[in-house]
């Protein structure tokens, strides 16, 4: 497939006097007669764009002269929903729903609330994200196909129905996953980062990208541009790593490869999370360095997926005291506008990190997506009420207090995305899990297994033992599989022991007797084994697990390097 084209800084222009004339040839006008927001939407107006119109962004405005106020306040919305299903839904279900936004399914919430979007969300057990995961509606591809297919079937009938319906997750890969089962799983990010090949990255971020569309998905948030530069467990190995560059060329190849792939790329926490240790699902993390800190390290990964031609960029609940002390910078009109777009030149879509998460709960729904519009996001994302929010905005903007101009502003931008998103059809699902997809990812977790100590030939002799920390029986099998098909003999005791730690795993969990200790996230546990061989695949895939088994039995070498510092360990000792 082509590659979508993307230039936000060159649309940017364009963009703005677009909405301009919008906005000035607009508000002179009386008030049209609106719908009800829980009244039948009307059928897409004669006066929309034509299909065949070229440019996204005067696609986009010419839709937006058409829509009311109660579309517009909808094009910013993106909640989640209860629900497998666009129609159909569990008694359970309803009744999230119904908590959520007055409504019994997700189709339901769409059209009722003219949404622009809506996120998929789900998690897993070493999910650092789960707190704001209230529920789950993605199981196998097929059904999540089925979803997005009755959510852009319902969409389509909206008055904005000629640009496609955004449909959104967090895709990331590592131990934020949405989508896990049916699917090609990559390496964590941090993996990419070891090893050191962003032609690697973007061929297998591009993969992901077909992937998802297949399924209906259209934005992914991610990649993850926060430099590790503390020990985030928040953040750990969803970061490229500890190095700006490093992560730069990184976060660059995922944007190139999803984007490639008609999937747009939302970068994220701007303005970076990996500065602070502190979780903002709970609380609101200070990021207290000094600009030229931010400059230097935080903002490098950001600047380089603009360049990339990102389309989205999510903003973090971070209170920024180099910039604007004691406000969270999804809240920021100084990071938001000031630093963001008019600092690092980015003209895409601002999406906020989950509102329903506790630095955005300090206001109610209606007041927090205002302040969060008004600081110069364009998409409200996970709203914790929607009607809340959709009310609230609606009153904002008859009152003043959400100026119309900034509103018809966002919901070009919004538009203009949709646009540059329109016209792919999707792959079909058989791409799948594909042979060329499982050696891409295959390319690059071999690229990235590191030997932090240890001889560069075969680490291991005779039978092995495979052993864990608690609740990684699946990850045990998956590598005594491949050991096996590597030609290593794998009995159940008695053997070398090779021993795993993920996610979460401290001194506690490493095993004294072991000849090899593997880290499959954030390396820095390795720091307190005493294995005289020490490995760091930072992450649990298949693939991972492949790789790992080729250089256990001497038939790979280790050629990554950690991309975060490990306390009295160097980067690697089999190094080229």
């Amino acid at each position: 497939m082509g590659r979508v084209s993307i230039s936000p800084r060159r649309a940017g222009v364009a963009l703005a006097a677009l909405t301009a004339l919008l906005v000035s040839g607009c508000s002179g006008e009386p008030e049209r007669a609106r719908p009800t927001p829980s009244s039948p939407a009307p059928a897409p107006s004669s006066a929309a764009p034509s299909p065949t119109a070229a440019d996204p962004a005067a696609r986009a405005a010419a839709l937006v002269a058409t829509l009311s106020d109660e579309d517009l306040v909808g094009q910013v919305l993106m909640p989640y929903a209860y629900g497998s299903s666009a129609t159909k839904v569990s008694p359970g279900s309803a009744a999230g729903n119904r908590a959520l936004a007055g409504v019994d399914t997700p189709a339901e919430m769409v059209a009722k609330y003219r949404l622009g979007g809506l996120i998929l969300v789900g998690f897993s057990a070493d999910d650092p994200t789960s707190g704001n995961q209230e529920t789950t509606n993605v199981d196998n591809p097929k059904q999540v196909r089925a979803l997005t297919d009755g959510l852009r079937e319902t969409a389509g009938r909206l008055p904005a129905g000629p640009a496609p319906f955004l449909i959104g997750t967090d895709q990331e890969y590592g131990v934020v996953t949405r989508i896990t089962d049916g699917v090609t799983l990559l390496p964590s990010p941090l993996a990419a980062g070891a090893a050191g090949n962003p032609a690697l990255t973007e061929a297998a971020w591009r993969a992901a990208g077909a992937e998802l569309a297949a399924m209906g998905v259209n934005l992914d948030f991610a990649p993850v541009a926060d430099v590790l530069a503390t020990r985030s467990t928040v953040i750990g190995s969803r970061s490229f790593g500890a190095d700006p560059k490093t992560a730069s060329a990184q976060v660059a190849g995922a944007v190139r490869g999803l984007q490639a792939e008609g999937v747009g790329a939302a970068v994220k926490h701007f303005p970076g999370h990996g500065l602070t240790a502190a979780d903002s699902h709970t609380d609101l993390p200070v990021v207290g360095q000094s600009r030229a800190v931010l400059d230097r390290t935080a903002f490098p990964p950001f600047h380089a997926g603009i360049d990339a031609g990102a389309m989205a960029v999510m903003s973090a609940h971070l209170d920024v005291k180099a910039v604007d002390p004691g406000t969270p910078a999804t809240f920021s009109r100084k990071l938001l506008t000031d630093v963001l777009r008019g600092q690092l030149g980015f003209q895409g879509v601002v999406i906020t990190d989950g509102m329903n998460m506790a630095p955005a709960k300090r206001w109610s729904p209606g007041e927090a997506a205002v302040r969060a519009l008004n600081a110069g996001n364009d998409l409200i994302l996970m709203t914790p009420n929607v009607g809340q929010a959709y009310e609230g905005m609606r009153a904002a903007l008859k009152d003043g207090s959400l100026p119309r101009t900034r509103l018809v502003e966002a919901v070009t931008r919004v538009l203009t995305m949709k646009f540059k998103l329109a016209d792919r059809p999707a792959p079909a699902l058989s791409t799948l899990d594909s042979a060329a997809h499982r050696n891409a990812a295959a390319d690059l977790a071999a690229a990235a297994v590191t030997m932090l100590r240890g001889r560069c030939g075969s680490p291991v002799a005779g039978p092995v033992t495979v052993t864990s920390s608690g609740g990684r029986d699946r990850t045990r099998a998956a590598l005594a599989e491949a050991l096996t098909a590597a030609g290593v003999k794998v009995v159940p005791s008695g053997g070398t022991v090779v021993h795993l730690v993920g996610y979460g795993d401290g001194s506690k969990d490493l095993r004294a007797d072991a000849t090899v200790t593997v880290a499959m996230d954030t390396p820095y546990v390795l720091a307190g084994a005493k294995s005289p061989t020490l490995l760091a695949t930072y992450s649990s895939t298949r693939a991972s697990m492949t790789a790992l088994a080729a250089v256990l039995a001497g038939k790979a070498r280790p050629t990554g390097r950690s991309p975060v510092p490990v306390s009295g360990l160097p980067a690697t000792t089999c190094g080229t």
